[in-house]
């Protein structure tokens, strides 16, 4: 080979594989993918919003179709277990339902303009463990906590708070009329580019009427980047259809949102 083609070879390929020319590319790549999924999440946002066929007043209690699972998704891309709908996990989903717990538990004053948040006299639903289903109730309640010390006495002091305690006993009766359910209605696709959907149902279970329904989906604009430690599911809650509010930390604002949804259709009984 002529010596000059082959010093114009080298420099090309030495050029084609620099680390620039690779930088490049990838920022490139990653600008195309984010373009796809910035076109998928606008077409799914027309699908979003809140459809409300009919409200219910004077409801003493509703019925939990769905527990919220006990581990909060953070990162995992494809569990489909409603990353839009995040709220409360465990028990603290149940008492999120419940008369006073939302004063009990939230300091400070609502900021003006806040929907009111009574609660419902009781909640029922089915403990997964037993397949029974249960009545909760709750209320303030003096509480004696034990606190372990490392020096001095037995080793121990108590103290005594007023915290909100759930109460749990067998249903009596038949369970509520009023139903509370969701689904996580992603597809594969849409999760292969971050995207979360949900459908957030109230239902009359008398008659299997839907009697009021919210469509809502969020994306995570940095495609499931972990970089500093980032948590994408809950940095995707800044970029939802409908959005959780004004607060630049919109996964705060998802907590309690079915209970604030459920509120809105199913009118709490005002006296015991």
């Amino acid at each position: 080979m002529n010596p000059r083609a082959l010093l114009a070879l080298i420099v090309c390929l030495t050029g084609c594989f620099s680390p620039n020319a690779a930088r490049e590319a990838d920022i490139a790549a990653r600008r195309s993918r984010l373009q796809t999924a910035e076109a998928m999440f606008q077409d799914r946002c027309k699908k979003a919003g809140v459809t409300i066929h009919r409200t219910a007043e004077n409801v003493e209690g509703v019925f939990l179709m769905k527990l919220r699972p006990d581990k909060i998704n953070f990162g995992e891309q494809f569990t489909l277990d409603d990353p839009y709908g995040s709220d409360l996990n465990g028990d603290g989903y149940i008492v999120s339902f419940l008369r006073g717990s939302y004063q009990a538990n939230t300091r400070g004053t609502p900021a003006p303009g806040s929907p009111p948040r009574l609660g419902y006299l009781y909640v029922e639903a089915v403990d997964p463990k037993d397949g029974k289903r249960y009545r909760y109730t709750g209320g303030m309640k003096q509480v004696t906590h034990v606190h372990h010390v490392t020096m001095g006495g037995d080793g121990k002091t108590t103290f005594q708070t007023m915290d909100y305690v759930l109460d749990k006993v067998l249903a009596p009766g038949p369970a509520p009329r009023y139903g509370i359910t969701y689904d996580d209605i992603s597809t594969r696709e849409e999760r292969e580019y971050w995207i979360a959907g949900s459908s957030l149902r109230v239902i009359d279970l008398k008659t299997q009427e839907v009697m009021a329904e919210r469509i809502g989906y969020m994306m995570d604009r940095a495609q499931g980047s972990g970089a500093g430690g980032r948590s994408p599911w809950l940095l995707a809650a800044n970029y939802a259809c409908p959005g959780f509010g004004t607060s630049r930390h919109a996964s705060v604002a998802q907590i309690g949102q079915t209970q604030l949804f459920a509120e809105t259709v199913l009118k709490p009984k005002l006296e015991k």
